[in-house]
C-alpha cells in the first residue's frame, strides 16, 4: 500500500535527507586516496550522531554500517572496509539518516583524481539521467514514465540498466511501496499522486547489466567487473511539480575544494 505524506511529513523527510546530503559532504571533505571505507563510514556516523539523529542504515537486516560503500564495480550495499581507496577508484557512497519519525535517503558516486575519462562519462551520463526521470515525477503520470525516462537517456548512450535493483517510496520506512524501476514504458505503473514520496537512483553500468552478489554477502557488483555508477535523489510529488528534498549541491560545493577528487560539474 502507498503511503502519502502530508507536508509536514514531507518537511520531516526533508530535514532528515539534508542531514543525509550534509553528511556526504562530510565525507568528501575527507575523501582521498589511502583513506579507507571504515574511516569514513566513522565519520559519517559521528556527523549524523552529532545531529541529533540516527543512521538509516545501520543495523537494517542486519547491515553493519552507517553507509554502503561500492567501490569500482561495486552497484550497491558495499560493507565499510579497512582496505585503502586508490587514486583511479570510484565509489558509489549511499547514506541514510533517520530523524523526527521519518528517513532519508540518497547517494552520489565520487570519483578519485585518477579515474580515467570514459569512466567520468559514465558518472555524468548517470546523474544527468536521475534528473530526467525526476522531471517525470509530476501529477498524473506514472512511475513508467519515470523509469522510460532514465532507461532511454542511458541506453541511447550505450550503457546498460541494473533491472534487479530498483528505487523505492520512503518515509516512516526506509523501503515503501511503491518500486521505481529504472527501466519501463511509459504509462504504466501507479499513478503519481499529491503527496507521493520516492527515492530514485539510476544504478548504470559501463558494460553489461548483469549483477551478483560478492563474497562478503551484501556488495552487489556486475557480472563483468566493469564500473558502476550511482546517483539518488528522494523527491516529493506537489503541485508545483517534483520538489527534490536532498541536496547533491552540498557535495558538489565541497568537492570544488578538495583537489584529491574530479569534479563531476566539470566535466559536464
Amino acid at each position: 500500500m502507498i503511503v502519502y505524506k502530508t507536508p509536514e511529513d514531507i518537511e520531516h523527510i526533508r530535514q532528515s535527507c539534508l542531514l543525509v546530503s550534509k553528511t556526504l559532504a562530510h565525507v568528501a571533505s575527507i575523501l582521498k586516496p589511502g583513506v579507507t571505507g571504515k574511516q569514513i563510514d566513522k565519520a559519517a556516523e559521528e556527523f549524523i550522531l552529532d545531529h541529533n539523529a540516527k543512521p538509516g542504515f545501520k543495523g537494517y537486516r542486519g547491515f553493519p554500517g552507517t553507509l554502503c560503500i561500492s567501490p569500482n564495480e561495486g552497484v550497491v550495499h558495499g560493507i565499510p572496509k579497512d582496505l585503502e581507496f586508490q587514486e583511479e577508484d570510484i565509489l558509489s557512497i549511499d547514506c541514510g539518516s533517520f530523524m523526527n519519525g521519518f528517513y532519508g535517503d540518497s547517494a552520489f558516486t565520487f570519483a578519485m583524481g585518477g579515474v580515467s575519462d570514459k569512466t567520468m562519462e559514465l558518472l555524468v551520463t548517470t546523474q544527468e539521467s536521475l534528473y530526467e526521470g525526476i522531471a517525470q515525477a509530476e501529477i498524473g503520470k506514472r512511475i513508467g514514465d519515470i523509469s522510460y525516462a532514465i532507461q532511454k537517456y542511458n541506453e541511447d548512450r550505450n550503457y546498460s540498466v541494473v533491472r534487479e535493483l530498483v528505487g523505492h517510496g520512503i518515509g516512516e520506512n526506509l523501503h515503501e511501496a511503491p518500486e521505481v524501476p529504472n527501466f519501463g514504458k511509459r504509462g504504466r505503473g501507479p499513478k503519481l499522486r499529491e503527496g507521493l514520496v520516492i527515492a530514485i537512483e539510476p544504478m548504470i553500468n559501463l558494460g553489461v547489466k548483469g549483477v551478483k552478489q560478492s563474497d562478503d554477502g551484501w556488495t552487489i557488483i556486475t557480472k563483468d567487473k566493469m564500473p558502476s555508477a550511482h546517483y539518488e535523489h528522494t523527491i516529493a510529488v506537489t503541485k508545483e511539480g517534483p520538489d527534490i528534498l536532498s541536496d547533491h549541491n552540498l557535495i558538489t560545493e565541497v568537492i570544488k575544494n578538495n583537489p584529491e577528487i574530479r569534479n563531476i560539474s566539470l566535466e559536464k
